[in-house]
């Protein structure tokens, strides 16, 4: 029943795996090696991320952050060098950004890495997540976002697939991606249901998430992943995934690099051997190609 979007979706994951594991030059220079303070950032959120074996809401705040930071326009930390955290469609950030901005200011890196680099870890610390490569050499801006572009968590099927298609995602990338739930909670669509789960297991990373949106079972669904579980264009996919963790993986580990460095050009390093588990390190060039995402010109560090 799959075989089509199966095979659709390994390739894609295949090409970009392929890409990420290039042999390293063996002349690389230690400037172009991840920084050891990456390291010691792994150990501090592990700390954060983890508690008797589950994944904790800081964890989940994490993935949240990362799309929230990139999606209104670019990785460039202005969710909280600019406050974004303080807006109603942040709601339920402001700890973390909190955290992470003391993190960034005590380790002496930069805020945008840290973001990303955060969910990564999150990703990777909640049991069942996969890894997901990630890089530093972002640039920090304090100029915050435009709002209103985040989805709304009532938006029909086919505005979330315009939605994500202006920023040049697919839809099997925006189910893929709408699996983080898998370890999400709702605090502001029902408040009377305040810290409701999107699954029966949220604390793992799991397909859960997926089978009982798609069935009704799950103890709670945003209006959103309901519409896209029963839409014509994402049913099929939701059914796949709920059924094969590796589709599922294949599909949202080279969606969220591609979120990950939404607006980002120039050089970034490679820091994925700092994440849990991570063992290689090597400079990637971000290429003026399809990849990059069009944003407009942002203040960086006080300066145009």
């Amino acid at each position: 029943m799959f075989s089509s979007i199966l095979l659709a979706i390994f390739p894609i994951f295949l090409g970009t795996v392929q890409a990420l594991t290039a042999p390293v030059v063996a002349r690389q220079s230690t400037a172009n090696s991840c920084p050891i303070v990456w390291t010691e950032i792994s150990t501090t959120l592990t700390q954060l991320f983890l508690a008797e074996g589950q994944c904790t809401d800081a964890a989940r705040a994490a993935i949240r952050a990362a799309f929230h930071d990139c999606f209104n326009g670019a990785c460039d930390g202005s969710l909280i060098l600019a406050n974004e955290c303080s807006n109603t469609e942040n709601r339920g950030l402001v700890r973390l950004c909190d955290s992470l901005g003391s993190l960034a200011r005590d380790k002496g890196v930069g805020v945008a890495d840290l973001i990303q680099f955060a969910a990564a870890h999150a990703i990777r610390t909640c049991p069942g997540g996969p890894a997901v490569p990630v890089s530093i050499g972002r640039k920090d801006s304090n100029v915050a976002s435009p709002m209103g572009i985040l989805p709304s968590p009532f938006a029909p099927a086919t505005a979330l697939i315009d939605l994500f298609a202006s920023k040049g995602f697919s839809v099997t990338e925006l189910v893929a991606l709408i699996g983080a739930h898998s370890t999400a909670r709702q605090f502001s669509v029902n408040a009377s249901l305040s810290g409701a789960p999107l699954d029966s297991s949220p604390g793992r990373w799991d397909t859960q998430f997926y089978a009982e949106t798609k069935s009704g079972r799950a103890p709670f669904t945003l209006p959103a992943d309901k519409a896209l579980a029963e839409s014509s264009a994402g049913s099929e996919l939701f059914e796949l995934f709920a059924e094969s963790r590796a589709a599922w993986a294949s599909a949202f580990v080279p969606a969220m690099v591609k979120l990950s460095v939404m607006g980002v050009y120039g050089d970034l390093v490679d820091c994925s051997e700092a994440l849990p588990g991570g063992t290689w390190s090597r400079k990637v060039r971000r290429e003026a190609d399809g990849d990059r995402r069009e944003h407009s010109p942002k203040q960086v560090g006080g300066l145009l």
